[in-house]
């Protein structure tokens, strides 16, 4: 199996959203699965993780300890931020950061989210592999997976499964797609 490629693995609602319109998740809280859902799996494959400023300011507020500590965490931000020890904020482009991160990486490339950045991967075609966590739930509003302007590519569903009553999708980027 190829480790170092680039893989969206994120929950959303059953109408779309990965958050509420202020970027809470609590809706992901009282979910009927099975252990961790096939996160510490994944996870333990993971060599490095990319998200957005906004996804990480939200990461912040969902734990005392940062969840992706001991990982290489890269956090896009247009915003000019000293790095930590755990996360290298960057304003790179994705499209030369991503390639030198999928041949550096230990383990896949994580795209924690947000919906914009998940938008502009696509636009690029950045992402390999999509793993879709379908929660059962209508929360009405909130921050779409693939907002307004998203554009079109073709993938070809690999496997389904079920963790409880969460359906799970595993999609590639068909070849010569985007």
């Amino acid at each position: 199996m190829e480790k170092n490629k680039v893989i969206l693995y994120i929950a959303m609602s059953l109408d779309g959203y990965i958050a509420r319109p202020d970027g809470a998740v609590d809706w992901l809280d009282d979910v009927e699965g099975e252990g961790d859902n096939g996160y510490g799996e994944f996870y333990s494959q993971v060599g490095t993780v990319i998200m957005g400023r906004k996804t990480y300011e939200e990461v912040l507020k969902l734990t005392d300890e940062f969840p992706y500590a001991g990982k290489n965490c890269y956090v896009l931000s247009r915003q000019s931020q000293e790095s930590t020890s755990h996360v290298t904020f960057t304003d790179e482009d994705p499209e030369s950061l991503v390639p030198r991160l999928k041949k550096d990486s230990d383990g896949y490339v994580w795209l924690v989210g947000g919906g914009q950045l998940v938008q502009q991967f696509l636009e690029k075609k950045l992402i390999d592999e999509l793993e879709l966590y379908i929660i059962p739930k209508l929360i009405g509003e909130g921050i779409p997976l693939f907002p307004d302007g998203t554009p079109p590519s073709d993938w070809e569903l690999i496997s389904t499964g079920r963790r409880g009553q969460i359906a799970a999708l595993k999609f590639k980027l068909k070849k010569g797609a985007g």
